[in-house]
């Protein structure tokens, strides 16, 4: 835009604006491309993330408080952000836990979400699983229908609908509009983006906001029967053509306010509205409706959100256990690659374990447990970020509505993990504790199964770690993985750390893959008094050969839990101090 002339050095995108959206009333927001609606939208509901905002906004006379306004609004975005491996009922069940008002029960909030359900015809469709866009699930329509009942089981007082019906054919549109009007009708404000609708959609309004180039307002008032005061209105401006018989007043309305009709007839359409009749009823609206009714009170809740963090927490980790549960991609795939490589590594290293005569047979068995680390662990940091990244996408919708706090949603995220970890690491652990034929001895298994547990839990929070550092999916893949092949070279198995120079040996230390080789190692063979082939004993080599002892066993077994509690932490401040969402 400067290569164009433009000498500012901030874009105007709203100017000038004010408005009454009451309730019951049905308002269109309408504009060209780039006239400002989403961004208009966006700052009405507290959602812009950028830019500077200058004005004034009263609810019932009280200015606005984000925190507060949060609590009694729905946003309905275009995009239609769910999350994919839970049904329709327990999407709206979750929503309503999280935000109805605690004095609600359970028995009251499922009654709530059936009404609801009743109201945009979501009935049909209660047990089936939401699904991805364009890819499996429901339709973009249907899709539709439960953003809308997401928002309404929140029972809010406004609504803002980012355009409903876009991307749908005529039928799903009807059905979709049908669903806004019931809303309409229950007594809720409600402000709609649109982009060209059709007649029969363009009627369903009440009153129409229309935008031109610039942000300046340019119409604001009731539509009327047959859309008569909107066409009223701009035919009784001079120089606009009459509008057709059977024409389509939207697409006429924009055709007649285009930026090249404006400058045909030399007028301006922003100056216009500002001079009209129309323009001074509409301030005298806003002048009285911003003066608080005599005897209200300004709407004050306690607490930042409608449940406790416990509640938020409870209610986030369930949603996240029907996600786990019913996402076989992630799964049911982890599981059996887990227990492919535990055989093909079981097999590979047959009995290798009980062998400590020869040195290259202790080399062997280390490799295994190397080996074990390496492919399990990085598959678990690969195949996490994918989930985390989809669920991420929801997670910024969901705390924008101010549904939770961030740590919430983060711990109940981590704490999921577990389980399905202990159940990996405790089938991989036996069948390569068996095959392999480490010694059988509780002490020696136990360690096993603890340093595998650890090391895929702080793999795991690492991938998780990773893209909530990181703007996209891609871009966490690139950075995981280049750690990751640090982490490999400092192992403390290609190069032992007695033999990595003075000066990089640090980092070993920081390497939380040297941490759970050195467990595994020192707790199986760090106390074995066998002599090998070169005149030393097992103990004596894998202390002066790799700087393993297994007196300081304790400390290692301390420090990966370290690791998984700092991948962990860190994973939740990420998701809770970076927004990579840019309105």
């Amino acid at each position: 835009m400067k290569n164009q002339g433009v000498i500012e050095d901030k874009l105007v995108l709203l100017n000038g604006e004010s408005a009454a959206f009451r309730p019951g009333v049905l308002t269109a927001l309408m504009g060209v491309t780039g006239a400002g609606k989403t961004t208009l939208m966006d700052v009405l509901a507290g959602r812009k993330t950028g830019g500077y905002i200058e004005g004034k906004i009263t609810i019932s006379g009280y200015p606005k408080k984000q925190e507060t306004f949060a609590r009694i609004s729905g946003y309905c975005e275009q995009n239609d952000i769910h999350s994919p491996n839970v049904t329709v009922y327990e999407s709206l069940l979750y929503s309503a836990w999280l935000r109805l008002s605690p004095d609600v029960d359970s028995q009251k909030r499922k009654m709530f979400v059936e009404e609801v359900m009743e109201l945009v015809e979501l009935k049909p469709l209660r047990q089936a699983l939401v699904g991805l866009p364009s890819e499996n699930g429901l339709s973009t329509e249907q899709r539709k229908r439960l953003t809308i009942a997401v928002e309404l089981v929140a029972n809010p007082s406004i609504i803002f609908m980012d355009e409903p019906t876009s991307g749908l054919d005529a039928r799903a549109a009807a059905i979709v509009m049908r669903t806004v009007r019931n809303t309409v009708d229950t007594g809720r404000t409600v402000v709609c983006t649109i982009h060209q609708p059709s007649i029969d959609i363009f009627e369903a309004f009440d009153e129409l906001f229309l935008m031109k180039n610039g942000g300046q307002e340019i119409y604001v008032g009731p539509l009327g029967r047959q859309s008569c005061h909107l066409i009223q209105y701009f035919e009784g401006i001079e120089g606009v053509s009459k509008i057709k018989d059977g024409y389509n007043p939207a697409t006429w309305m924009l055709e007649v306010t285009s930026s090249a009709n404006e400058t045909a007839l030399g007028i301006d359409f922003a100056n216009v509205y500002r001079n009209s009749e129309l323009y001074r009823r509409n301030k005298e609206l806003i002048e009285q409706l911003s003066i608080p009714v005599p005897g209200s009170k300004e709407l004050y809740f306690p607490t930042q959100y409608s449940q406790s963090y416990f509640t938020q927490f409870m209610a986030c980790l369930w949603k996240q256990h029907w996600s786990y549960w019913r996402n076989p991609l992630y799964t049911f795939v982890r599981f059996f690659f887990t227990t492919l490589i535990a055989l093909m590594f079981g097999t590979m290293f047959w009995k290798l374990g009980s062998k400590t005569t020869k040195q290259q047979d202790l080399f062997n068995a280390m490799g295994s447990m190397y080996a074990s680390i390496l492919f399990v662990g990085v598959k678990n940091c690969n195949s996490v970020q994918p989930v985390v990244s989809v669920e991420r996408t929801v997670f910024y919708r969901e705390r924008a509505a101010g549904m939770y706090s961030a740590l919430s949603y983060a711990f109940a995220q981590v704490l999921i993990e577990f389980p399905y970890v202990f159940v990996q690491a405790l089938v991989y652990g036996v069948i390569v504790y068996v095959l392999i034929g480490f010694e059988w001895t509780a002490a020696k298994f136990f360690w096993y199964i603890f340093f595998m547990y650890t090391s895929l839990l702080y793999f795991t929070f690492y991938g998780m770690m990773a893209v909530a550092a990181t703007p996209d999916q891609d871009t966490s893949s690139t950075i995981a993985s280049a750690f990751l092949a640090i982490w490999n070279i400092f192992s403390g198995f290609i190069i032992p750390q007695t033999r990595i120079p003075i000066w990089w040996r640090w980092y070993s230390w920081a390497c939380p893959f040297f941490w759970t080789l050195y467990g595994l190692v020192a707790s199986q063979f760090g106390d074995k008094k066998d002599m090998l082939d070169i005149g030393e004993t097992v103990e004596d080599f894998v202390r002066d050969y790799f700087g393993f002892n297994h007196d300081f066993l304790g400390v290692v077994a301390i420090v990966n839990v370290a690791f998984v509690i700092v991948f962990a932490f860190t994973f939740a401040m990420s998701i809770k101090v970076f927004n990579f969402q840019r309105r």
